[in-house]
């Protein structure tokens, strides 16, 4: 069924009494099994939206269902069912190994022996998880600590996962072997995953559909063929400047 986004709307109140409304009125859908690249300039709402679609930030209005489930109802579903990665905050334990994190992960998800062993040999060999899994994460580097995240959030086979901003600031090879193993988990297991990123590459590489947002509202709700139709031109960096310098001017 995948993820309905309808009339959602968030608002952030500022010093002496002003507002800033963040997310403006989107609506959107995400059909099971698709990677989607959702991106817009800084400010645009994007991690505001990503984090009222995994209730870290509860609306203003609107609503968010998945798989036919909404929050209100069926929140601990909804966490079964859903992986978060937030590029710049791990959700591993700071000072102690990766595995004892990853164990502690499997007993909060229920995960088996045998899927928690099959899981550990796949993110092991694609993710090279051997080289730095007995180490805490204030030793790793930005990219090794991505890839344990990564991980971290799929231990327990979710359908679907949020990765927001999570080749940022990491080495050329780190980031291709990210990007492989996202493709590798939205192919053998239909996860639906949805990108937020300022890497062009990454979008060529992942995404087969792309929603933009800019200043809270939305602007594109489509494929990537499509949208290099509509600017007549495969130079999806030319065409992300064109949108967002169009935005600048229509402020």
């Amino acid at each position: 069924m995948g993820i309905e986004v309808k009339d959602l709307t968030k608002t952030y109140k500022l010093k002496r009494h002003q507002k800033k409304l963040a997310v403006d009125n989107i609506s959107f859908t995400i059909p099971t099994g698709e990677i989607v690249g959702f991106i817009g300039p800084n400010g645009a709402g994007k991690s505001t939206t990503i984090k009222m679609m995994t209730e870290i930030l509860v609306p203003d209005s609107g609503t968010v269902s998945i798989d036919g489930l909404t929050f209100k109802k069926n929140r601990k579903e909804i966490m079964l069912k859903t992986g978060v990665v937030f590029g710049q905050k791990s959700v591993l334990c700071w000072d102690i190994p990766v595995i004892d994190s990853l164990k502690l992960f499997k007993d909060m998800y229920r995960v088996s022996d045998d899927v928690f062993r099959t899981n550990m040999d796949s993110f092991s060999d694609i993710l090279g998880l051997d080289e730095f899994i007995s180490q805490p994460p204030r030793l790793l580097s930005l990219g090794q600590r991505m890839k344990a995240d990564l991980a971290a959030s799929l231990i327990y086979n979710p359908d679907i996962l949020f990765l927001d901003e999570p080749t940022i600031g990491i080495d050329v090879l780190s980031k291709e072997r990210i990007r492989q193993f996202i493709k590798k988990i939205n192919e053998e297991r239909h996860t639906t995953i949805i990108l937020t990123t300022h890497d062009v590459s990454d979008i060529e590489t992942l995404c087969e559909k792309m929603i933009i947002i800019d200043k809270g509202t939305l602007i594109y709700d489509g494929t990537l063929p499509q949208l290099k139709s509509i600017y007549k031109t495969t130079d999806l960096e030319e065409i992300i400047k064109k949108i967002y310098l169009a935005g600048e001017k229509n402020a």
